[in-house]
């Protein structure tokens, strides 16, 4: 295991002046730093890695939702976090500047999360998951328990489709992802077209496409077939840590009704509840800031030394 501060000279890649998404949400001036990352035996990603009030800050590692990537999902919600913790922001597989890969598995993105951890010497942390991030957060939990300290689950879900729905995928999308692959310029545009949806024309949506332009179509549908077939119904009541519950009670993609079900199956969840849509984290960055900021520090008292 090595540290951050062991392979990057802080001099040459850290900074105190926001990037374009920091200055955008108004985020006060804090320390952050990207670092390209190689994992062995995994792939190389790119981390931004934001400083806490403290050397010993408790670490969040924040874990963003389906065809976004980290800067995207979290980047309204980067300086109210560093005034408490240490936070890690990641990319996923396929997503962004994430690990390259032609199997897109969540339980792959988790173990990604705690080699991450693992080279920038974190011994435990708190997985926050937006949306295909819940899965990936409790996963993290599953399987390596003796590491994450406590949970925060935003807009999500145990499950995202009916059974007869998850069947229907499993038929279908292999389908899809090798159309993807042949024409992957084409289901970019289409992805971003509707990731960028209510954006004007301007320098904010020409930013967002290119933060988009890394990620690899054919992953991304993998990744939603995944999402589309993932379940931790059986198992969520085992959750045993410390455990803060985001609900986006204006959502229409995750269901206000199921993400309570996610909240009511782990013993001692808290809800916290955001008028906001299912792309509350920007769109009510206002409200969902604050409550996200609440849940973190709910689970990080909560969970202790």
């Amino acid at each position: 295991m090595h540290t951050a501060r062991e392979s990057i000279s802080i001099a040459e890649t850290a900074t105190v002046e926001p990037d374009y998404w920091m200055a955008l949400a108004g985020n006060p001036p804090v320390a952050w730093r990207d670092l390209e990352v190689d994992l062995p035996g995994r792939g190389r990603t790119s981390v931004r890695e934001v400083e806490g009030p403290t050397e010993d800050a408790p670490t969040l590692v924040l874990l963003h939702g389906l065809a976004a990537t980290g800067r995207l999902n979290w980047f309204t919600s980067l300086g109210a976090l560093a005034k408490y913790f240490r936070v890690i922001v990641v990319d996923h597989r396929g997503h962004g500047r994430g690990i390259r890969t032609h199997h897109f598995r969540l339980a792959d993105c988790a173990d990604d999360a705690v080699a991450i951890a693992d080279h920038l010497d974190v011994e435990s942390m708190i997985a926050v998951g937006y949306s295909m991030g819940g899965p990936i957060a409790k996963l993290c939990w599953s399987r390596h328990p003796d590491r994450v300290r406590g949970l925060v689950l935003c807009a999500t879900a145990n499950h995202f489709v009916r059974p007869e729905a998850r069947g229907l995928a499993t038929a279908v999308w292999p389908g899809i992802v090798v159309t993807a692959r042949l024409a992957p310029k084409f289901f970019l545009n289409r992805i971003t077209d509707g990731m960028t949806r209510g954006l004007p024309e301007g320098e904010r949506r020409d930013r967002a496409i290119a933060e988009m332009a890394g990620s690899d179509p054919a992953t991304l549908m993998q990744a939603a077939r995944a999402t589309i077939r993932f379940s931790s119904r059986d198992w969520a009541t085992n959750i045993d840590i410390p455990t803060g519950v985001v609900i986006t009670t204006k959502d229409q993609l995750v269901s206000p009704k199921r993400q309570l079900q996610l909240a009511e199956s782990i013993p001692n969840a808290k809800i916290f509840k955001v008028p906001g849509d299912h792309l509350a984290c920007v769109s009510s960055a206002g409200r969902f800031v604050p409550a996200l900021v609440k849940a973190c520090r709910y689970v990080d008292e909560q969970a202790g030394d």
